[in-house]
């Protein structure tokens, strides 16, 4: 990218404004995109990337500001206008029929309703000579349900390259990657750049975002508050610009005493479909101590976490905790001292449309500290809000704001604080959990959100909680873990020493070798 005459712009944004209410999510952002570039997309949760890329994309309308896509102006509110001028978008969350083949899911939405028949041969052909081009192998006939999740991803670029895409956005793309597949997908990436493409690369994984982009802007608070190319700065410079202040990298700190077992897993299996269930699966959880699970989404984690939660009923085995059958109801867990921090926020983390006061003392709302003869103590109930408020830095909505005002960050906050902060009214032996079970609790989350977390999880270990964190993201399962276990096609590996691990054998257990 250096030396001679810069490429032309291929897409250009000036002066994009847009606001909800009184929120300005985004605050006059002028960016360019060059050929064959890579340009990296950082900020906090709510720093406006979502909002600038929905635009771009066609699903927002902005108030202000224009866009241009190689020299020609782009209608805005219009995503057939944006797949038309060759913008392709592949999101986190993958948006694939699991049920058809893949090449009923590439060809979906390219035939107009109204033709008599298919023109699967020549679209076959097709498909197959764009994968070939991109180095993306791939088996037109193979059922996307029987798929890794790299092969899965892999269908979703294609889908976008099938549609003559030259401007490619990629939304956290190595998210539920093994690192073998993260090192296959920046490899297709060099590919594509080096044939023409240009990438929007949108990750809060800040050594991979200065391994493959070539500039890398950075939003805060709505605003494009630094560019920079990527040879020129440092995590540490990023991490700054994202937050407005420097950020303390977590770092792994041993257990200190380890206790006795708090929970133990003896050759358990749970009903469920596909992967998503466990085959004998044994492990002992001890007071002091975090356990990491890793591996690749679908194999069995959900089960794990669910049958922990109180939401998923062993079918064999038995589950112990505190010495005792494991009861039978979330409600009945939460009274035995199991805090749990669900994997979808949005969905089974909080309810979107109550306040957050109700939300942060949803799941003791029966308890005596809140509620007397089925009345709800809303004078108690506010104050703990307020607490779980200020000691866990909740911030963006009042209490009787709803949930979903909440930033992604924010809502993680505040279902942490519900879990770990027990009611003023609580014993001292009733203040730290027994057993804490976090299902990716830093999914999605940036840089500052992360770290937060995941001091927090090591300040309960070290009060003498047994923590299991349930994680895709390599980092954190080798910062976080004392002993490391890795879960493939419903079953656990041996867990082992956070030491014992490298990253190249994680990787290798997660793909079940």
């Amino acid at each position: 990218m250096s030396g001679g005459t810069p490429p032309a712009a291929v897409l250009s944004l000036r002066g994009i404004t847009k606001r909800f209410g009184t929120l300005v999510a985004n605050d006059g952002i002028s960016l360019t995109l060059q050929g064959g570039e890579v340009l990296a997309l950082l900020g906090e949760n709510g720093a406006g990337k979502s909002t600038l890329m929905s635009i771009l994309f066609g699903h927002y309308v902005a108030d202000a500001g224009e866009i241009e896509v190689f020299g020609r102006p782009l209608a805005p509110g219009n995503p057939k206008a944006a797949l038309a001028a060759g913008i392709g978008m592949v999101h986190q969350h993958f948006t694939l029929a699991d049920n058809l083949s893949v090449l009923d899911n590439v060809l979906i939405g390219t035939e107009p309703l109204w033709q008599p028949f298919s023109r699967r041969h020549a679209a076959r052909t097709r498909l197959l000579a764009v994968a070939k081009r991109f180095g993306l192998p791939v088996q037109p006939e193979a059922r996307v349900g029987s798929l890794s999740v790299g092969e899965r991803q892999r269908v979703e670029i294609l889908k976008a390259l099938y549609r003559d895409a030259r401007i490619l956005i990629l939304d956290e793309p190595t998210a539920v990657l093994t690192p073998q597949e993260s090192e296959a997908l920046f490899a297709t990436l060099a590919q594509m750049v080096a044939q023409g493409l240009s990438i929007i690369f949108i990750s809060h994984k800040l050594p991979e975002v200065l391994r493959v982009s070539h500039r890398i802007a950075v939003l805060r608070g709505g605003r494009l508050v630094a560019e920079a190319r990527a040879g020129d700065t440092t995590q540490a410079q990023l991490a700054l610009w994202m937050v407005g202040h420097a950020i303390e990298n977590t770092v792994r700190r041993p257990a200190g005493r380890v206790g006795d077992a708090v929970c133990v897993l003896d050759h358990v299996r749970t009903g469920g479909s596909g992967h998503d269930r466990l085959l004998d699966v044994s492990l002992s959880l001890r007071a002091g101590e975090i356990v990491a699970v890793a591996g690749v989404s679908g194999n069995g984690q959900v089960a794990l976490a669910e049958l922990l939660s109180g939401t998923r009923r062993a079918i064999a085995g038995t589950v112990r905790l505190m010495g005792r059958e494991l009861p039978p109801t979330p409600a009945r867990l939460v009274q035995r001292g199991v805090a749990r921090i669900p994997e979808d926020r949005h969905a089974v983390g909080v309810v979107g449309d109550l306040p957050v006061w109700e939300n942060a003392v949803s799941e003791r709302l029966r308890s005596r500290a809140f509620s007397r003869w089925l009345w709800v103590r809303r004078g108690a109930a506010k104050a703990h809000a307020r607490s779980v408020e200020k000691a866990y830095d909740v911030r963006g909505a009042g209490l009787d704001a709803p949930a979903r005002a909440l930033s992604g960050g924010n809502m993680q906050k505040l279902i942490l604080g519900r879990a770990l902060m027990a009611p003023a009214s609580a014993s001292a032996k009733q203040r730290t959990p027994r057993l804490i079970v976090a299902h990716q609790p830093t999914w999605g989350l940036d840089i500052g959100a992360v770290a937060y977390v995941q001091q927090q999880l090591i300040a309960a270990r070290d009060a003498g909680a047994a923590v299991l964190l349930i994680s895709d993201d390599l980092d954190e399962v080798l910062t976080l873990g004392d002993r490391v276990a890795v879960m493939h096609g419903g079953e656990l590996g041996e867990p082992r020493p956070a030491a014992a691990w490298t990253r190249e054998a994680i990787g290798l257990a997660m793909a079940g070798s």
